[in-house]
């Protein structure tokens, strides 16, 4: 595949505010088109390389959506773990949300974490939310970002 045909795909539901705006940025200045996949419509800044995609509403309607649609070489933003895997599967490059690349290395044991925090769940035990998105992650994620990018160039 092309590599200056990548795409980079946003599970943006719960995707925060300054991770959108990271990308925004990220995708005029390399001319990358960014889709936000979304079950509600989302404002985006006006660009041609910038577009939201509005999925019916339902249990991973846009996950589903996101992975009929990448493509090798493609780059997708998500926490969603299950639909990590679909995409590496797939041949995509995953960051969450904090700057972590995910890979086939390392998905296994992100499953296997996330099932076991929800069986725990399930049983009643309470785990706790994640923490808040901080700066810190602000910053992981746009020097991920970059340095994903700048490999591409």
């Amino acid at each position: 595949m092309n590599e200056s045909a990548m795409r980079i795909w946003v599970d943006a539901d719960a995707c925060p505010a300054a991770v959108k705006e990271i990308l925004y940025r990220a995708a005029t200045r390399t001319r990358i088109t960014l889709t936000l996949v979304a079950n509600r419509m989302l404002p985006v800044p006006p660009s041609p390389w910038i577009r939201a995609l509005q999925v019916p509403s339902g249990f991973d309607v846009a996950d589903q959506h996101i992975v009929q649609e990448v493509r090798t070489g493609d780059l997708v933003i998500t926490a969603d773990v299950p639909l990590a895997a679909q995409v590496i599967a797939r041949g995509a490059t995953v960051i969450d949300p904090r700057g972590e690349l995910l890979t086939d290395t390392n998905i296994q044991e992100r499953l296997a974490m996330r099932n076991f925090m929800d069986s725990l769940r399930s049983s009643g035990i309470g785990t706790g939310g994640p923490k808040a998105f901080s700066n810190g992650d602000r910053q992981a994620f746009a020097n991920q970002i970059d340095r994903l990018l700048a490999k591409r160039q």
